[in-house]
């Protein structure tokens, strides 16, 4: 029997080897025709005549979890919960071959193995996996708002113990192979090319074990003591699921429903038994995906996935490789993009600086990440010498000749940048591409520099780069196609999430951040503190505070960028000078440990009460309700984003969303600005504009196309 979706093969020696392959797509996740053929498959592996099985992969990954589109076509919890059961009861019967028949089931991962993935390979007897880099083991449920459904709040624990299992459920991030088999998640590690005939081997040698390898599968003595003595008594359990719940809510502000379901399903199905824990990890799987928070965080998961195939043009243009790139200027920003295209993108880097101190210090910077990545083990030494070798500094022109791509990272000054520029043109092909990093000038004002305006771009990387998500490539009429697209593709290589964005001061990221700044200076001058407009936004989901990230963003940057709004946007951008005021007082926020909070040597502390004498404003402050600060911010952020769109800066709602939450923590439950204008319906934040408007001023006058889809109904995004 041939199989659409599975290579089956039953060998002399009765070891079945099943090897997933879905038809149609580069990736394996599951879909309601993998299940029913791979139901096919268990029942026949319960039928004949079948002494051992291995489950591998005939793909690049093992099995990436559920197609989450599948999730849309579930219409009520009650069906959500019905589609969970068909997965217990599959994962079930293949546990079931081992426990109850003796058929040892060993599954062979290479690659993904993440969501439902880990949770059929939990239900085997054996686990073996390659040392592939690619090599990664999951449940990333709680990013879109769900709790693992077919299984893993229960299996997890029993594997790896509850403190473990915990960890890796509530924050959904995986782990690579050397650490799931210092837990035991995975029995064994492999090399790629052998995984399979491995896999074979430890399958038959299961089918007749010897009792020491029984002893050695028992094993525990690689646990932590400490850990197991909290697992084993009912107080010691009560407090490890206190400290699992108090972590989680200061991880995540309590804003996310999904982690606190997770642990309660472990909870329950460690106090209670297996049969009451799937029952209450169903039933909250199928409760969290009708909730706005998951409906938000999907829409922030396909959103991300569509732009990992958009090349950033509407013309059929191919990218143009890229073997070698320069970057002028070693600070942060200079050197986390010479940073990640050493090691994400795998390209010869050339880094330049104005003296040989300048050079050593962005060397230095690429040296400590791509150290502190080989302490985590995720680098061997031979890897260490390959990418130190791979970028060079100098603090001269030569080595630039026959770069692909330049990418400028220097102070925003549009003369020192047109002067950059021109050098540039000079040293290199007219093929070459020039990128500017600014945050705030217009690529095409920079471009004015250039004999070939067609090859400069906009590259706006977010600090620190080494973390930060987005790539925000800006085009100017002038830009070719194939220029944008080679950024765009080169962005990828470096690991980012990339939208493209039409030319303009502050383009977009940077712009949206400037009216809710100023919301933020105008409360502090009516007479907020300055931890209650930061409490109110982390309150609403932010990372951090308006007035912390001015901190950290630099006051003396802030001051400049203001000046570039305001001569660009006029009265609507402009402020109380909160920014210009402190840097006259000394204060640069953390770069000289003076801002608006306190910092010992390089450590944030607490609100500097100093700050208001610097301002000009009392010490004592005036109680302002938390809901009218959030109001007041939000609504700037989102009115300013509509206008975006409405200008055609932003090519979709969608690029909009993703580059609030990727670029500036627009909080990921709320699906970005233009998912929360459509759930929070368009008339209501209209009317709310128009009352800030008339209590505030025309700053709050609501976009033109915010009003016209009040009057339509219309959303920015389908939900």
């Amino acid at each position: 029997m041939s199989y659409k979706n599975f290579h089956f093969d039953l060998d002399d020696a009765g070891v079945a080897t099943v090897l997933i392959d879905r038809q149609g797509t580069s990736v394996n996740t599951l879909g309601q025709e993998l299940m029913e053929e791979f139901e096919d498959i268990v029942e026949r592996l319960e039928r004949d005549d079948v002494r051992a099985v291995v489950i591998g992969t005939a793909k690049k990954d093992f099995l990436a979890g559920a197609d989450i589109n599948i999730f849309d076509e579930l219409s009520t919890p009650e069906e959500a919960a019905g589609a969970m059961r068909i997965g217990h009861a599959m994962n079930d019967r293949i546990e079931a071959l081992h426990k109850e028949r003796g058929t040892p089931v060993v599954a062979a991962i290479d690659g993904a193995c993440l969501g439902g993935g880990l949770e059929i390979a939990m239900a085997a007897s054996m686990r073996i996996c390659t040392d592939n880099p690619r090599t990664k083991l999951g449940q990333p449920e709680v990013q879109l708002g769900v709790i693992p459904g077919a299984g893993a709040t229960q299996r997890l624990p029993e594997l790896i113990g509850i403190a473990p299992a915990l960890e890796i459920i509530v924050s959904g991030k995986p782990v690579m192979a050397r650490k799931a088999k210092k837990l035991g998640l995975v029995d064994e590690v492999v090399p790629q090319e052998v995984l399979l005939d491995i896999a074979r081997k430890r399958a038959i040698e299961s089918i007749d074990p010897e009792p020491a390898e029984r002893v050695i599968a028992l094993n525990v003595s690689s646990r932590n003591l400490q850990r197991l003595a909290l697992e084993t008594t009912p107080a010691g359990r009560k407090v490890l699921f206190k400290k699992a719940t108090d972590a989680m809510v200061k991880a995540t502000g309590g804003h996310y429903p999904a982690p606190r379901k997770a642990i309660e399903a472990i909870r329950i199905g460690v106090e209670d038994g297996r049969e009451a824990g799937v029952a209450a990890e169903i039933g909250f799987f199928s409760e969290l995906l009708f909730t706005p928070e998951s409906k938000a965080l999907r829409s922030v998961f396909f959103a991300s996935t569509q732009l990992k195939s958009d090349s950033g043009v509407e013309s059929d243009v191919t990218a143009r490789p890229v073997e070698s790139i320069g970057v002028i200027g070693g600070g942060l920003m200079g050197a986390g993009i010479a940073t990640v295209s050493t090691i994400t993108a795998e390209t010869p880097v050339r880094l330049k600086e104005v003296d040989n101190e300048g050079v050593g210090r962005g060397l230095a910077h690429i040296t400590k990440e791509v150290k502190r990545r080989a302490k985590r083990r995720r680098l061997s030494p031979f890897e260490v010498d390959r990418l130190l070798h791979r970028v060079t500094g100098t603090a001269e022109w030569n080595g630039f000749g026959n770069v692909d791509l330049v990418i400028e990272a220097v102070f925003e000054d549009l003369d020192l940048k047109q002067s950059i520029l021109r050098e540039v043109e000079a040293q290199t092909s007219d093929k070459t591409i020039f990128a500017s990093n600014t945050s705030s000038l217009p690529i095409s004002s920079i471009a004015e520099a250039s004999n070939r305006p067609e090859t400069v771009v906009g590259m706006h990387y977010f600090s620190p780069v080494e973390k930060m998500p987005l790539l925000e490539v800006i085009r100017t009429e002038q830009t070719a196609d194939w220029v944008t697209a080679t950024a765009v593709e080169f962005g990828k290589r470096q690991g980012k999430t990339v939208i493209v964005v039409n030319d303009g001061t502050g383009f977009y990221t940077s712009r949206i951040i400037g009216p809710y700044s100023n919301e933020a200076a105008f409360l502090l001058y009516e007479g907020a503190s300055v931890e209650a407009i930061d409490g109110a936004m982390t309150g609403w989901g932010f990372p951090v505070g308006p007035l912390l990230l001015a901190d950290e963003v630099g006051l003396d940057v802030g001051a400049h960028i203001s000046v570039i709004f305001h001569d660009a946007f006029g009265d609507r951008f402009e402020g109380p000078p909160v920014m210009q005021t402190l840097v006259d007082d000394g204060r640069k926020g953390r770069k000289n440990g003076r801002g608006f909070y306190q910092y010992t040597k390089g450590q944030r502390g607490d609100v500097d009460p100093t700050v208001y004498q610097a301002l000009g404003l009392p010490a004592e402050r005036q109680p302002v309700r938390r809901s009218h600060i959030q109001e007041r911010l939000s609504l700037a952020f989102i009115n300013e984003a509509a206008r975006c769109l409405e200008e055609g800066i932003l090519r979709s709602a969608r690029d909009g969303d993703i580059g609030a939450v990727f670029g500036i923590g627009y909080p990921p439950f709320r699906g970005g600005p233009f998912f929360t204008v459509d759930t929070m319906g368009a008339g209501h934040v209209v009317d709310r504009l128009e009352a800030l408007a008339a209590d505030h001023g025309d700053r709050f006058a609501p976009a033109d196309i915010l009003v016209t889809h009040a009057k339509t109904g219309k959303n920015f995004r389908s939900q």
